[in-house]
C-alpha cells in the first residue's frame, strides 16, 4: 500500500508543478509534468487487476480527481503546431558565386 500511494503522491506533485507551469505560461515544461503525471496513472491503472479491494478504494478514491486535474490541465494547453514552410532569406555575408 506504501508503494501506491507514493505513486499517487508522486503524481500529484507532477500535477502541481504541471499547473503552476501552466500559471508562468512555461507550456513545454507544463507538457512535460502532465505526461510525467499521465505516465504514473496509466502504470496504476495497468496494475489495477492485481490490486486488493483496499487497495482499489484507495488508488480509486484518490487517482479519480487526479485524472480530473490531469484532463482540465491538458485542456488549458496551447496545441503544438509546426512550421509547415521555411522561407529562406538570403545571408548578406555569404558570398554570391556569380
Amino acid at each position: 500500500m506504501d508503494a501506491l500511494l507514493k505513486e499517487l503522491a508522486d503524481a500529484s506533485l507532477a500535477l502541481g508543478a504541471a499547473e503552476e507551469a501552466l500559471a508562468e505560461a512555461a507550456n513545454s515544461t507544463a507538457r512535460d509534468r502532465l505526461d510525467d503525471a499521465a505516465a504514473i496513472l496509466a502504470a496504476l491503472r495497468g496494475r489495477w487487476p492485481e490490486l486488493s479491494t483496499a487497495e482499489r478504494a484507495v488508488v480509486g478514491k484518490t487517482a479519480a480527481p487526479l485524472r480530473a486535474r490531469l484532463d482540465q490541465a491538458q485542456a488549458r494547453l496551447p496545441k503544438v503546431s509546426a512550421l509547415r514552410e521555411v522561407v529562406t532569406e538570403p545571408d548578406p555575408e555569404q558570398e554570391s558565386e556569380h
